[in-house]
């Protein structure tokens, strides 16, 4: 395994350069399977696992939490300590058991914030989380400098280490880094959006990720912060589509419906061929060895697909394959 620093407090890490997902861990994917996965990731050396406190809510009509509470007993089953970093999320949980996406969520306000990370905390059987994200923007009008104290106050009290923003509009994370920064309070230095090889349209007003899309644009606004801030980390999450780079019956959302996507996917079929990999390890080694500090966040249903995200950690691309990928439009 390979590593990266996350973070720029005294509170950063280091990482795995692949981030395992644990999203459908408790609910979907059953736990025998889970604690299997998560058994293979740390004995591969992976140490950075991604949850949150709504996983996953909309398959059995709960409120969330099934995730975090089968990490706590996967850690306490192993012995686990603080060599693992856990991180999870507040904000999109919804008020009440429900599997829809369309029912109020907890949103950002000092309470819920601190009430969430104290369950989390239960759930996870830590006395610590190890970097906290907003999950999305504030939806019951909660000021931003409020979110922001109260963030900052929990990593002042030891109760989180690191504070990422997850699906932000790029203005929401320079605004609340700015005003982090002129409290004297924790600022956010992970950013968790959906990114991948392929590029996204940005013009079609409901699409699924329309509120991160600007992330799917070459040099758009997230990626273009994260190039001029000194210590970003951007977490991708979706990072294989899953499973349409690879799988016939997978079909690539609208988003993707545009004349470089076929430029790209043939490029990308070209380096594959060329390093005898899959494409799925092609875009995973593209975005670990990148110019810019990103973090894959891979899902995995068996042990088998968390071996092939693992293969391509040691898979080097040379000069000329990535830059027949940059240049594929």
């Amino acid at each position: 395994m390979r590593y990266t620093t996350i973070g720029t407090n005294s509170a950063a890490r280091k990482v795995s350069v692949l981030s395992l997902g644990a999203m459908r861990f408790g609910t979907t994917t059953d736990e025998a399977t889970s604690f299997a996965i998560l058994d293979r990731y740390a004995a591969a050396g992976g140490n950075f696992i991604d949850t949150s406190n709504n996983y996953l809510f909309f398959v059995n009509g709960t409120q969330g939490g099934e995730s975090e509470a089968l990490l706590g007993r996967w850690r306490a089953s192993r012995g686990a300590g603080d060599e693992i970093v856990i991180a999870t999320k507040v904000g999109a949980r919804p008020v009440a058991p429900s599997s829809d996406f369309a029912t109020p969520r907890e949103g950002l306000s000092r309470a819920a914030i601190r009430e969430a990370s104290e369950r989390s905390r239960e759930r996870l059987g830590v006395a610590r989380i190890d970097l906290y994200y907003a999950h999305i923007p504030d939806q019951t009008g909660v000021p931003l400098d409020e979110q922001v104290a109260a963030f900052g106050e929990l990593v002042a009290d030891g109760a989180v280490g690191l504070l990422g923003l997850s699906n932000h509009w790029a203005w929401q994370v320079e605004r609340a880094r700015s005003l982090a920064a002129a409290a004297g309070r924790a600022r956010a230095d992970v950013l968790q959006y959906h990114h991948t090889y392929l590029r996204m349209r940005t013009d079609i007003p409901d699409l699924r990720f329309s509120r991160d899309g600007e992330i799917g644009v070459a040099d758009g606004p997230v990626l273009s912060y994260v190039r001029a801030e000194p210590g970003m980390t951007l977490v991708a999450y979706s990072p294989l589509l899953n499973g349409a780079y690879t799988r016939s019956e997978k079909k690539l959302d609208r988003a993707y419906d545009h004349p470089g996507t076929r430029a790209r996917l043939q490029a990308l079929d070209r380096v594959a061929r060329e390093a005898g990999a899959t494409a799925n390890q092609v875009v995973l080694a593209w975005l670990i060895g990148g110019e810019l500090s990103i973090v894959p966040l891979i899902g995995a249903s068996s042990v088998a697909q968390l071996d092939e995200s693992l293969a391509a950690v040691d898979l080097e691309l040379s000069a000329e394959q990535r830059q027949l990928l940059d240049a594929a439009n």
